[in-house]
């Protein structure tokens, strides 16, 4: 994986499921655009794959904003104390702050795509 700042072309197939910290269940994600895989200063970029009874543990992010968008699959996203189911097509945007988490409820996969900015959940 690039370390420094550089163009890339790479195939999502090239680069390794991970499942990070306070996620469980088999949610995995591919870090596809993120400081230790591209160099990347101001953004964080992954497609994530839920299997059913998968989630993230409810969290917030001081600095960061979030936006979910929801390829495959169905589950539940929970933001502030209240839950919302989300299905393909679903964008939802999480603004600094506000607690959320996301499960798999459904009967298939869940896959989605996170983008965050800044990296980072501290002030610049």
């Amino acid at each position: 994986m690039p370390t420094g700042r550089k163009w890339f072309v790479r195939n999502i197939a090239e680069v390794p499921w991970r499942q990070f910290p306070d996620h469980f269940g088999g949610a995995l994600s591919k870090p596809l655009v993120m400081p230790e895989t591209a160099g990347a200063r101001h953004i964080d970029y992954r497609i994530s794959m839920y299997q059913p009874m998968a989630y993230v543990k409810v969290h917030r992010h001081e600095v960061r904003e979030q936006i979910y968008h929801v390829l495959e699959g169905e589950g539940l996203m929970e933001i502030d104390g209240g839950s919302h189911v989300v299905r393909r097509h679903d964008v939802i945007f999480l603004p600094p702050g506000v607690e959320h988490a996301i499960s798999n409820t459904g009967l298939a996969d869940l896959v989605f795509l996170v983008v965050t900015s800044p990296i980072a959940d501290k002030a610049p």
